[in-house]
């Protein structure tokens, strides 16, 4: 039997670790992790909160991490990522891995760039029950934290805040009140994953600081290190 090779386009976030499990899951090899590091902030495509943590996350998974860097101008840093595909083409990976769930715009140019350069695209995640979704992550015992936030009823209190049962119940509420995405698609907020169980190390935040501007804020993590799984 041939064991086809998979890369995941990984930003640290919940959603592209949770690609990169279910890969594993399905039974492909986790040959690599591809991290775009976008110089925009506003990026269209590209997770910008932290991504600087990648490699640490690669050491703390055992996988390579292959890394990218684009302007993040809207569609020119399709090209970039076009050349980090063919990269991964090149290394013999057979599909690319995405933690999109209903963002049809990052779906639809992954996968005609995928067709382009001749590899499968895979989202395992794509329309999931949110709900459900976010009780998987927990049940399977991953370790997430809100990086940063842009939406009505999420204040500063949320930055740093772990998604757990009782961040479910309050982002339940908020979901009726305010149409909020449970599982926060819309970009009303950004994770990152500090342990789990594909991990064989776990990220130990040693420093961090938040930034608030008026609606909206971020995590800024200035140091962290591996530390032994428990």
């Amino acid at each position: 039997m041939i064991e086809m090779k998979a890369a995941v386009l990984f930003s640290g976030g919940k959603d592209s670790t949770m690609a990169a499990y279910k890969a594993i899951d399905e039974g492909w090899q986790l040959k690599y992790l591809l991290s775009v590091s976008s110089t925009n902030p506003h990026s269209y495509m590209f997770h910008v909160p932290n991504i600087h943590l990648t490699p640490l996350l690669s050491q703390a998974m055992e996988v390579p991490l292959l890394q990218a860097e684009t302007p993040g101008e809207k569609e020119e840093e399709l090209k970039d990522l076009k050349d980090a595909l063919i990269k991964l083409k090149e290394k013999g990976v057979d599909a690319i891995f995405t933690g999109a769930i209903d963002s049809q715009y990052q779906k639809s140019r992954i996968d005609q760039l995928c067709q382009e350069v001749g590899l499968e695209s895979h989202a395992p995640l794509w329309h999931r029950d949110p709900e459900e979704y976010m009780k998987e992550i927990i049940e399977l015992g991953f370790e997430v934290i809100i990086t940063s936030v842009a939406a009505e009823g999420l204040d500063e209190s949320w930055l740093g805040r772990k998604i757990d049962e009782d961040l479910l119940r309050e982002l339940k509420k908020l979901n009726k009140k305010y149409g909020l995405h449970m599982a926060f698609e819309g970009g009303e907020a950004e994770t990152l994953v500090l342990n789990g169980p594909i991990f064989k190390k776990k990220l130990h935040i040693m420093e961090s600081k938040k930034v608030w501007n008026r609606d909206s804020g971020y995590l800024v993590i200035e140091d962290a290190i591996l530390k032994d799984v428990d």
